[in-house]
């Protein structure tokens, strides 16, 4: 019998590919990666990839049981933090 190989799982997915991971629109993750509140990414040359542990990792702070529920992290929103510069204009 031939054995079926399993599925190569990708180990860096791109932003288009990271933002369907994580459920939120490309741009989103852009901006989060401007304003220095996403996930961990890297730069490989011109391309952003993200590793799915990383992406992973990143939307775990986010974990609550209920609305009163403080978590253990924060998983901030894609806007200026108070001290932090803007988006970089393209």
């Amino acid at each position: 019998m031939d054995a079926v190989p399993a599925p190569i799982r990708p180990r860096y997915l791109r932003t288009p590919d990271a933002a369907v991971h994580l459920g939120l629109s490309p741009r989103t993750l852009e901006k989060h990666r401007c304003f220095g509140t996403g996930p961990v990414y890297r730069k490989l040359g011109g391309r952003i990839v993200y590793r799915l542990d990383d992406l992973d990792s990143w939307a775990e702070q986010g974990l609550r049981r209920s609305t009163s529920d403080p978590g253990k992290g924060v998983v901030h929103p894609a806007k200026r933090i108070d001290g932090c510069s803007g988006p970089v204009r393209r």
